[in-house]
């Protein structure tokens, strides 16, 4: 065991005793999830930009998805109209996070990045056991970014900690206190599109206690690691129309399975939208809520979206004017400006520095499982 203590030292990373075995604490393992359901889409991506009247410098920055275990990029295409503007490919150093960046000098109307792409996306169940989920007494330093406690977007203050003591009053560890905050979550916050942060703000949550997905997920970031857990937010596209495709999800790092995916947002929306079913009996409505949150709590991740960006507050490459805090579709700026994130999922809404227009096209007929309540069909007990 030393031997493995001292390797972890030296490569950032370390092992959990298991018995005979040793899990892995490295925060770049791949997904442990069983795969299934695979679903390749045709993607055409399209971000329209513009830039104030005599802006001399737009720059933008759009996220890559990359492959890994729960995703394969069969091919990729960028162009851009009417300017012609050949992009710099590189990945942030913290998180690793792939972007393309464009630069369009004087630009005169709108510019459009066009991003064409195939894709595999896999559904990813962890099946996760809270009875063997392990603690950890002291994480490697290759985790820092994970549990820090003051970022842009993910804040875990002394806010944070008295709710807490109210959520958890008798901690159990790993799994079963993130439960608790999760259901929680569920059970006091209101998803909200006209006030929300667009930030994955654990801040915004706390004090409105309502917003978009990224609100939910950064405060339970937040919560996770005054638990003890590495958490970080994860954004990526929903293949299917809607008004914005971006959507966020939690991730936290449980040994033995490692990153486990979470989506508390998309799960309360569906239990909600039960009690409206009235082709359902109470029983019935009672019985598919229990599965949803069961398939919550197990790591879950839908074939119906696809991964670009893990984590929060890091620098862009080429550096941006300030470091971000997440990426939902572009990042930008005029002379040195950040242009404001638009959420054209608010009504409130009429003016937008930059609009996505989207189309994605499946191999085959696939649902979206936080709306098909069949999907939860064996998630029921019997």
């Amino acid at each position: 065991m030393k031997f493995w203590l001292l390797l972890a030292a030296i490569c950032g990373s370390a092992a959990l005793a298991l018995g005979d075995d040793a899990v892995r604490l490295d925060p770049t393992q791949p997904y442990s999830a069983k795969r299934s359901n695979p679903v390749a889409y045709d993607v055409e991506f399209q971000v329209v930009v513009t830039a104030p009247y005599k802006t001399k410098l737009l720059r933008v920055w759009l996220p890559i998805p990359t492959s890994d275990a729960g995703q394969e990029v069969l091919s990729s295409e960028l162009t851009t109209f009417p300017e012609s503007v050949t992009p710099q490919i590189a990945d942030e150093p913290l998180f690793g996070n792939r972007f393309a960046y464009f630069e369009f000098a004087n630009p005169q109307g709108g510019q459009i990045i066009k991003h064409k792409l195939k894709i595999k996306v896999w559904e990813l169940r962890w099946n996760v056991d809270s009875a063997n989920v392990q603690s950890v007494k002291e994480w490697p330093t290759s985790f820092a970014s994970y549990r820090r406690s003051e970022s842009q977007a993910v804040v875990a203050d002394a806010r944070f900690e008295k709710l807490l003591q109210q959520i958890v009053p008798q901690r159990r560890g790993g799994l079963h206190d993130l439960d608790a905050v999760m259901t929680w979550v569920s059970g006091s916050f209101t998803y909200d599109h006209v006030n929300a942060s667009l930030a994955g703000s654990s801040v915004h949550a706390i004090e409105q206690r309502r917003g978009h997905c990224s609100d939910y997920h950064g405060f339970c970031a937040a919560m996770g690691r005054l638990i003890g857990q590495p958490t970080r937010i994860t954004y990526g596209i929903n293949t299917f129309p809607k008004n914005s495709p971006s959507h966020c999800k939690l991730e936290a790092f449980l040994p033995p399975y490692g990153w486990v995916s979470f989506d508390v947002s998309e799960t309360q929306k569906l239990v909600q939208s039960l009690s409206s079913n009235r082709t359902l009996t109470e029983a019935d409505r009672a019985t598919i809520a229990a599965a949803a949150n069961r398939r919550l709590l197990s790591g879950f991740r839908d074939n119906t979206w696809y991964l670009q960006t893990r984590g929060s507050d890091y620098e862009l490459v080429p550096k941006a004017t300030s470091r971000v805090p997440v990426v939902r579709t572009i990042y930008a700026e005029a002379d040195g400006q950040a242009l404001t994130d638009p959420d054209p999922s608010n009504a409130k809404q009429t003016a937008f520095p930059w609009m996505t227009a989207h189309k994605f096209q499946p191999d085959h007929a696939v649902t979206y499982p936080f709306t098909d309540t069949n999907s939860l069909n064996e998630w029921q007990r019997k």
